[in-house]
């Protein structure tokens, strides 16, 4: 007879689930951007056709060939690089960046999925919550160190705890590194307070999980019923001519009316998907440590990488003190974690989560969800 399992255990393959089909929509969301992307070239070609247009209105689609050319580029640099750490982890005998990954490789309409998952277009001023590097870098932890490498090990052992800096969700692979911590515990109270912070953390993102994966269906509907407006406006804008100048009033007001389903159709590219991106992001670390005093500063500072880790894996949990002395407890005592973080077994302790609680707190004041 099969072993019943803990609520903790339950939690957490109710997480692995959840982001499986977060994955596999947004594997989805890649092949309909990839014909949005597709649609939007054809219509820029026949717009680049046409002679005499008013400045203003070559100005604007021209931007917007940009911001999609950007999108493109950063697609494809997920791609590389993203094939590049699975080579290198393979070389090292890791698990890989594709354990647990529902595709084998990395294809270009999967790597288009996650370009606009996170919003990695930008065109000077950025135009999602995160663009360039800061956004091909979110976009490879998630990947190699989160909910895709749920059912296995992320990038390699030793970064796996760095995906807690991300998105929601990212904290899978991270928590089963913490969680292995509960080994530690021969009293049975301390080991279910234990598993009581690790099963809401996993509840959590199941929620945020659900939330991601009603948005990214509403963007998928919305992308398929912009490249049908794009198709049919290709047939159109054909019969027009290649002279605005000689084109009828009707004609010109109609490419105008084009440009303006352009720009909506491109936001759907590079607009990011809210319900993935980080609850404690560089942002809000950045803004904690502009209203602190020059001590806590200069802790902040001193720990960026795992304030922003460990506030991503405890927001909204709450923790009483014996529940911070135990979780400090375990983590003190976890190699692997103490590794990714780069700290020792002496310089982490109590005050440390007590520290990223403060850290929390300047969070609330910022945004609410």
């Amino acid at each position: 007879m099969a072993k019943k399992l803990s609520k903790l255990q339950l939690a957490q393959q109710k997480a692995e689930s959840a982001s499986k089909k977060t994955n596999q929509k947004i594997n989805e969301l890649g092949q309909h951007t990839g014909d949005l992307y597709a649609s939007l070239t054809a219509i820029q070609a026949l717009f680049d056709r046409i002679r005499n247009v008013p400045e203003e209105n070559r100005l604007k689609y021209e931007n917007l060939k940009a911001i999609r050319v950007n999108w493109k580029q950063q697609a494809e640099k997920i791609e590389l690089e993203y094939k590049k750490a699975e080579v290198k982890a393979a070389g090292q005998g890791a698990a890989g960046v594709g354990a647990g990954v529902a595709v084998v490789t990395l294809g270009p309409t999967v790597a288009m999925g996650v370009a606009t998952t996170f919003g990695v277009a930008s065109t000077g001023t950025a135009i999602s919550a995160l663009s360039g590097a800061a956004a091909t870098n979110a976009a490879l932890a998630w990947l190699g160190g989160g909910a895709l490498a749920a059912g296995g090990g992320g990038m390699a052992a030793g970064s796996a705890f760095l995906a807690l800096a991300g998105p929601i969700g990212w904290t899978i692979a991270g928590l089963s590194i913490i969680a292995s911590g509960l080994m530690f515990f021969k009293t049975k109270g301390d080991k279910e307070r234990l598993e009581n912070v690790y099963t809401l953390i996993s509840n959590r993102d199941v929620k945020s999980y659900e939330l991601a994966i009603v948005e990214l269906s509403e963007r998928i509907k919305r992308i398929i019923d912009e490249t049908g407006k794009l198709e049919e406006a290709v047939i159109k804008i054909e019969t027009f001519g290649t002279d605005y100048s000689q084109m009828t009033e009707e004609q010109q007001y109609e490419l105008g009316a084009y440009v303006n389903l352009m720009e909506a159709a491109t936001k759907l590219l590079v607009n990011p998907i809210l319900g993935l991106q980080p609850k404690f992001s560089e942002q809000d670390f950045d803004k904690v440590c502009a209203v602190e005093t020059e001590t806590f500063r200069k802790y902040f500072k001193d720990h960026r990488n795992i304030v922003i880790s460990m506030a991503n894996l405890l927001f909204t949990i709450p923790l009483d003190e014996k529940d911070k002395k135990l979780l400090a407890k375990s983590l003190r005592k976890n190699k692997e974690f103490l590794s990714s973080v780069q700290m020792t077994k002496k310089e982490f302790g109590v005050e440390d989560i007590t520290m990223i609680e403060r850290a929390l707190t300047h969070r609330y004041k910022f945004r609410t969800y």
